[in-house]
């Protein structure tokens, strides 16, 4: 993944749903003081016998982000994404036509698209026959029109795309984002995923795989503990993130403050199995390493780890032997946050890189919540309990796994924009 660079790319803007609140204090809140997202679904609603425990993100008018009409046909994932992107470039203070060419700016906004959509629409078919079936179906629910409906709504005429590479496709947006920015061939890439996976047929799945957290349902909050002796599973979550990447040089051009720049990335595949990663942990190594390698920096100028940590027996195991083999006998301070927002397949990546660059910026890092007896094969430097102050840390690393072997690391460092922002 190495290569040459062009420019410093800066983090400029960022648009966060997640089961723990809308906005950069509100998560941070959550992440730092131990304010779950992890509830029962209701007993009378349609995932009652399909999940103990869920992470639900805030309800949002459709209407605040589509024309009346449209609303009724489009998947919720979309309605979120187009959310996380509104305040994302709001945040940046970036108006298309304004503050940069429609044909500088992409849009590269992942997920796994609109299932609940197509299922609704399968039972509307066996009921009603062929004409019952909506006309709008695909364009309500395709994988690529999370970043289609972004780009229409802001009139983004540049690269556009999504990433399929299942929960690793929020963090490869990121990614593929500084990739064009490196190439000169964007000023701008609104970059993010997008996922709602909180409908019966998903939650099934996942249930019958073994891989949901159970046992929980007394107390939802404890239900997800990543590296903890007594994890038993995910809980699944939805939600979305979107980053606003800029060229630094560009950024400074209209006096935008950064977050953090993004220094580097890696991606591998273990070449192992379709839905569980190989023991050994080489593939991840390998790819915390490339992004090292990336961004210039040695493993000791990484002052803190954001993992995957899906609080699966295997995952977070060969996580551990990952991030060992990477950092060595001192690695460095490590914390997973979905024990409090869930896993939100693809979009963590994304969430959990804008934890990471508000730790960068604040010094405060987050601790892993209910890691309560950690889990001796998965020993590292974790941070439990409370947060951990970490003033003049350098550079972070946030960790994103998916189904297939995919992994990516992002590594995130200082910004390089004449203005910073606070927060």
């Amino acid at each position: 993944m190495t290569q040459n660079r062009r420019a410093d790319v800066v983090v400029s803007g960022m648009g966060l749903v997640t089961p723990v609140g809308w906005t950069a204090a509100e998560v941070t809140a959550a992440m730092c003081g131990g304010r779950s997202g992890l509830v029962r679904p209701p007993a009378d609603g349609p995932l009652a016998g399909s999940l103990d425990v869920a992470g639900f993100a805030p309800p949002i008018d459709p209407e605040s982000v589509l024309p009346g009409p449209e609303t009724r046909v489009v998947d919720r994932y979309i309605v979120m994404a187009l959310r996380a992107a509104a305040d994302a470039l709001a945040d940046a203070g970036i108006e298309v036509g304004r503050d940069v060419d429609p044909y500088r700016i992409g849009v590269i906004l992942s997920g796994t698209g609109g299932l609940a959509t197509l299922e609704a629409q399968v039972v509307v078919r066996t009921q009603r026959g062929r004409l019952g079936v909506s006309p709008y179906l695909l364009p309500g629910m395709l994988p690529n029109m999370g970043a289609a409906r972004v780009a229409i709504r802001y009139g983004i005429r540049g690269y556009s795309s999504s990433i399929g590479t299942a929960c690793a496709a929020g963090a490869q947006s990121v990614g593929e984002g500084l990739r064009l920015l490196r190439a000169d061939e964007a000023d701008v890439v609104v970059c993010g995923c997008s996922e709602a996976p909180l409908f019966p047929t998903l939650a099934d799945t996942f249930g019958n795989a073994r891989a949901l957290a159970r046992g929980w349902a007394d107390d939802p909050t404890a239900a997800s503990r990543p590296f903890d002796r007594r994890r038993n599973g995910l809980v699944l979550g939805e939600g979305a993130g979107v980053l606003v990447l800029e060229r630094a040089e560009h950024a400074d051009a209209r006096g935008a403050a950064g977050y953090a720049d993004v220094r580097g990335w890696g991606a591998t595949n273990d070449a192992h199995h379709p839905t569980t990663p190989h023991p050994d942990g080489a593939g991840a190594a390998a790819c915390m390493r490339r992004a090292l390698a990336d961004a210039g920096i040695g493993p000791d100028d990484v002052g803190y780890v954001n993992a995957h940590g899906t609080s699966t027996k295997l995952g977070d195991l060969a996580e551990s032997v990952a991030i060992r083999a990477a950092f060595g006998d001192r690695p460095p301070p490590v914390s997973a946050t979905k024990a409090v927002t869930g896993h939100m397949l693809g979009a963590s990546g994304v969430v959990e890189s804008a934890v990471s660059v508000l730790a960068l910026r604040r010094g405060l890092l987050p601790p892993t919540h209910n890691l309560d007896d950690p889990d001796p094969a998965c020993a590292l430097d974790h941070i439990s309990k409370e947060p951990r102050p970490a003033p003049g840390i350098s550079h972070v690393m946030s960790n994103s796994f998916g189904f297939g072997g995919h992994n990516i690391s992002l590594v995130y460092g200082q910004p390089s924009t004449r203005l910073s922002r606070t927060v």
